[in-house]
């Protein structure tokens, strides 16, 4: 089974829900159990991993029409998008590692600090892109609720929630929003890392 028009709606959210995480750890839900039989996800251990056919149902899905104005004005958003994420990942880094690589092990409250002012000017700078996203891609103004949730309990002294990829938590909202843009653009991880590189890259020449 690899069609669309062979899955319920529930499982069809399922596909594209597993295939924006890109993983799901931990028991495995009814829905991805159901994935599962029908040869659209591989269970693991503890993991549950969507299959290649999965991927392009998902790709199917989520593909905005190649030409109009809407993959334009969100290829203009994630164009916006791409010099964030570089910056998102070094925040993310920083609060693991000190500058050093050492494993930063939270004892010096000055450096936690100066990594959280970081991911705020981070969060400041994806507010307007997201709104901007919003308008024209469905669905997607859940990322910046959940954004808002995963930063007020990493705030409140949950730390995973700002990279464990255990929970919801700030990077993995955030590449499920990454992973979402690729595929509502018919992009490639390669063609999206050179891209990245070519926009940061100019803006600091």
């Amino acid at each position: 089974m690899t069609g669309t028009d062979a899955l319920d709606e529930p499982l069809t959210e399922a596909v594209v829900d597993l295939v924006l995480r890109g993983m799901w750890r931990g028991r495995p839900e009814a829905e991805y159990r159901a994935l599962a039989d029908a040869g659209l996800a591989l269970v693991k251990g503890p993991v549950v991993l969507p299959s290649e056919p999965a991927k392009a149902i998902a790709a199917r899905i989520l593909r905005v029409p190649a030409g109009s104005e809407q993959e334009e004005r969100i290829t203009a958003a994630y164009h916006a998008f791409l010099p964030v994420n570089r910056r998102i990942r070094e925040v993310c880094t920083a609060w693991q590692c000190r500058p050093d690589g050492t494993p930063n092990d939270h004892t010096d409250s000055v450096y936690d600090a100066e990594v959280r002012e970081a991911l705020e000017d981070v969060h400041e700078a994806i507010r307007p892109v997201l709104r901007r996203l919003e308008r024209v891609l469905p669905g997607s103004g859940r990322y910046l609720t959940d954004l808002d949730d995963a930063l007020d309990r990493f705030d409140d002294g949950a730390v995973e929630w700002l990279a464990s990829p255990l929970c919801d938590s700030y990077h993995t909202v955030w590449m499920r929003l990454h992973q979402e843009l690729l595929l509502v653009l018919g992009i490639s991880r390669a063609e999206d890392e050179a891209l990245e590189e070519e926009l940061v890259g100019g803006s600091r020449g």
